[in-house]
């Protein structure tokens, strides 16, 4: 005899049972009368036995049906209460969210973002990880990444939203300025240049021609404020040091316009969980205000 792997079968007939009654028991399952009675002929013959007495007026439990419905009644009750207290299944957003993001949005933006987040769903627990590595978000059991896009997204594992935009400009200190005269083009051979390893690959630029590689925007903005060279920065990045004349923004000749979405990633499989959803929808209204992002 094969055992009944499908869950609905035992749920379906537990409610025949309790209100000996294929109409009511379609009814407080949300289902026509026929989808029960052909549930049950599909639970008997996967049995092998009859489990219900059926006349004109009335249903009744078979010997072997008092048997099943004894021994699985508890077992569905636990079920159905284990899985209608699952945090996400509550009115608000519970339970604890995973995610990632690079270390600079992490730092400038998150904290805020965090903040406001906590103080209107208090129930949701956070693990950040700060990071410039792209991970699996399916095998690390991260909820959601935020990221700038550098393409087509080619995971199919994962959904992709915009939740804002990013742009970037060319900077430099005013005593560089003062000392070397303010650059008119990109990789002008009479200045120092300061750029992300990224944005080198990005633009497709001669690594040569280029002193200070760096893999870390708040390295490259320190240089840049000490007056070694040139550089490209995410403005966000730049503002505060802008903000305090620290740093000068500067057009140059050939430059590309230097902007990108801001997506947050997050597993395709499933129904997206209300914690997800809902910092979702915080974040890119936190980020609206954002200006200069």
């Amino acid at each position: 005899m094969k055992t009944p792997f499908d869950l609905r079968f035992l749920t379906t007939f537990a409610a025949v049972a309790e209100h000996q009654s294929f109409s009511k028991a379609a009814t407080s399952l949300g289902v026509a009368k026929g989808t029960v009675s052909r549930t049950i002929a599909q639970l008997e013959a996967e049995l092998g036995v009859e489990l219900l007495h059926r006349t004109t007026h009335h249903v009744a439990l078979s010997t072997a049906g008092v048997v099943l419905y004894e021994r699985t009644r508890e077992h569905l009750r636990a079920l159905q209460t284990s899985v209608a207290n699952l945090p996400e299944l509550e009115e608000e957003p519970s339970g604890l969210l995973r995610l990632t993001c690079s270390p600079d949005f992490g730092v400038l933006v998150l904290p805020a973002i965090i903040t406001g987040f906590s103080r209107r769903f208090p129930n949701v627990r956070f693990d950040i990880r700060l990071s410039t590595d792209h991970e699996d978000l399916v095998r690390e059991g991260f909820d959601l990444a935020i990221r700038v896009a550098t393409g087509p997204l080619k995971d199919s594992a994962l959904k992709m939203r915009r939740i804002g935009r990013g742009t970037a400009a060319f900077y430099a200190a005013p005593a560089y300025i003062a000392r070397c005269e303010r650059p008119q083009r990109l990789l002008d051979e009479q200045h120092s240049w300061v750029l992300h390893a990224g944005v080198i690959q990005l633009l497709k630029l001669d690594i040569d021609s280029v002193q200070f590689c760096v893999d870390d925007f708040f390295l490259a903005r320190d240089l840049m404020r000490d007056g070694v060279g040139v550089g490209m920065l995410p403005t966000f990045i730049a503002q505060s040091y802008l903000d305090e004349g620290l740093l000068e923004e500067v057009s140059l000749q050939g430059a590309p316009e230097m902007f990108g979405d801001l997506v947050m990633l997050y597993p395709s499989s499933g129904q997206t969980p209300k914690k997800v959803t809902a910092f979702r929808d915080f974040l890119i209204e936190a980020l609206k205000s954002e200006t200069q992002l």
